[in-house]
């Protein structure tokens, strides 16, 4: 089967029930294999390593893009945290900006975006300001980390 559905920000393919689904390109910026430090095995390992801002694929390319960026800024850059989701930066405003835009531009026409989000460091509203359009609906996690999946049509809803 030809990969019709990316990953942008893999990590270790958590939410994932076929890890290894041939129909995903899964990528990320990083590659890790590390143990944390409750003594579980940590492994980020992209089909394609890339920074979800420059995408290295021809626009128009896929059917289903998953966007689960880094969502925390006040995190050692060594703490588990940090290793198992990531870490934003400064600048980090730009830089979902950025992932917004180059996950519309890699959907096919009429595209499914699904945007995946934790608000306990920066609010839900602030990141859908960044986005090139509005989300069609979305849903909040029932726990207290407050985590939002948001879905998205290319094209619709501007």
């Amino acid at each position: 089967m030809i990969p019709n559905i990316l990953d942008v920000c893999c990590g270790s393919r958590m939410f994932w029930f076929d890890r290894d689904n041939p129909s995903v390109v899964f990528c990320d910026s990083r590659q890790l294999d590390t143990t944390l430090c409750d003594g579980r095995k940590l492994r980020v390992a992209p089909d394609v390593v890339a920074d979800f801002t420059k995408l290295p694929f021809k626009d128009n390319s896929f059917d289903l893009v998953v966007f689960d960026p880094p969502h925390l800024r006040s995190l050692g850059d060594k703490s588990w945290m940090a290793k198992k989701y990531g870490k934003l930066g400064i600048g980090w405003e730009e830089m979902i900006r950025g992932g917004f835009s180059e996950c519309f531009r890699v959907l096919r026409g009429a595209g499914i975006l699904i945007f995946k989000w934790n608000d306990t460091q920066i609010k839900l509203a602030e990141v859908i300001s960044l986005a090139p359009q509005k989300p069609l609906f979305g849903n909040r996690s029932k726990n207290k980390n407050s985590t939002f999946w948001l879905c998205y049509m290319k094209g619709v809803s501007k």
